[in-house]
């Protein structure tokens, strides 16, 4: 795999993202880049299509563009025609940004290629935990949502579209969806990382709630 092209990406990538949101920010793709990495250790797979994809799958992440989700596969086409990597490399990395995220799962087809299943296992894993609590937070704030409100319950079973316009609490966003992301896991690997965050994610709500109740 040539190192400059992906050293090309990641300052492509860096560029792009300056300022963005930070949770979906250059960091957020470098710690996905580095968990598909880990992940794809322990599978058979084309590392240049997991790297590549890791680093391009949030190059313009719909939420910040008017829910437009062609613009990261029109931006990503072009870097890599550019690059001249091979047609074929292309379309598997496109269809990988096309099919990652939690709103397009029923969209998605029923087999997934294994690279998918290692770069969206990374991307899942960034959104719990720790670092999953932190960036949960730092959106609402970015979007001015209450932390959380007990007469307002989480909305489960959302449709695609109810999803991109949900104006729920920060605290219901974990019901919604960062506590289902355990059970969505693909790879061994995925799932064994997972539990540990899944884990501190149920102890820190938990608190919260103690908390909030002043218990």
């Amino acid at each position: 795999m040539s190192q400059n092209l992906i050293q090309n990406t990641i300052a492509f990538v860096k560029e792009k993202l300056e300022g963005a949101e930070a949770g979906h920010d250059w960091f957020h793709i470098e710690r996905v880049w580095k968990l598909s990495k880990k992940i794809a250790d322990s599978e058979t797979c084309n590392l240049q299509v997991v790297e590549l994809a890791a680093l391009l799958h949030d190059i313009a992440d719909p939420k910040f563009h008017d829910g437009d989700e062609t613009l990261a596969l029109k931006i990503s086409n072009e870097l890599l025609q550019s690059q001249n990597v091979s047609a074929d490399i292309i379309e598997q990395v496109l269809f990988i940004i096309k099919n990652i995220s939690f709103k397009n799962r029923e969209e998605a087809p029923e087999v997934l290629p294994i690279e998918l299943q290692i770069v969206q296992d990374a991307d899942r894993i960034d959104a719990i935990g720790a670092i999953g609590i932190a960036r949960t937070f730092n959106y609402g704030g970015f979007k001015n949502n209450l932390m959380y409100h007990p007469d307002i319950q989480p909305a489960l079973n959302m449709t695609k579209e109810e999803y991109k316009k949900s104006k729920g609490t920060t605290i219901n966003h974990f019901y919604e969806k960062l506590l289902l992301l355990k059970d969505m896991m693909n790879t061994a690997t995925g799932k064994k990382l997972a539990e540990e965050r899944h884990d501190f994610m149920v102890e820190f709500l938990d608190q919260f709630s103690r908390e909030w109740n002043v218990e």
